[in-house]
């Protein structure tokens, strides 16, 4: 019964299958996957060329048209979308109230070997920045927070 519904409604069919298909790449991949949405696309597609008059309702019409079309859209969309996603990724500007922040080193630290310090109550892994021109900076000196990561503050000499 449901198939002979399906098969008297193929357009309809195309069309919804088209639909779930965007509906999935967007709400459960979050865009990422894209093959569904250029699949979503060829079924929406096939869909409305049927429904059109354009394309026969059989099967061997709508499972062609929905492959040629879902590689046309992927041909044709596949650059332009991935120019959009690699540069609508933010630039991360490290933002921070420790930024700044100075203390007196507690242990010796080099390029190589991390400290530790203590401040608000948590254990904090001290690095050298890596825009800081040293590779070594002694116990007992002054420095300062250039940026800050979870857990990690690197520092520069004062």
């Amino acid at each position: 019964m449901m198939t002979e519904y399906i098969q008297s409604h193929q357009a309809g069919f195309w069309m919804a299958l088209g639909f779930i298909l965007l509906v999935v790449e967007v709400m459960v991949f979050g865009f990422s996957t894209i093959a569904l949405f250029f699949a979503g696309l060829g079924a929406v597609t096939t869909g409305l060329l049927m429904q059109a008059e354009i394309l026969p309702h059989t099967w061997i019409a709508g499972i062609a048209c929905f492959g040629l079309s879902t590689g046309l859209y992927s041909v044709l969309l596949w650059k332009p979308l991935l120019r959009i996603q690699t540069n609508s990724i933010p630039q991360q500007k490290q933002s921070s109230d420790l930024i700044g922040l100075d203390f007196i080193l507690e242990q010796d630290i080099t390029t190589i070997q991390t400290g530790t310090t203590k401040y608000s109550g948590i254990s904090w892994r001290v690095e050298i920045d890596q825009d800081a021109d040293v590779e070594h900076i002694n116990r007992g000196q002054r420095v300062v927070v250039s940026s800050v990561d979870a857990g990690i503050f690197r520092v520069k000499v004062k």
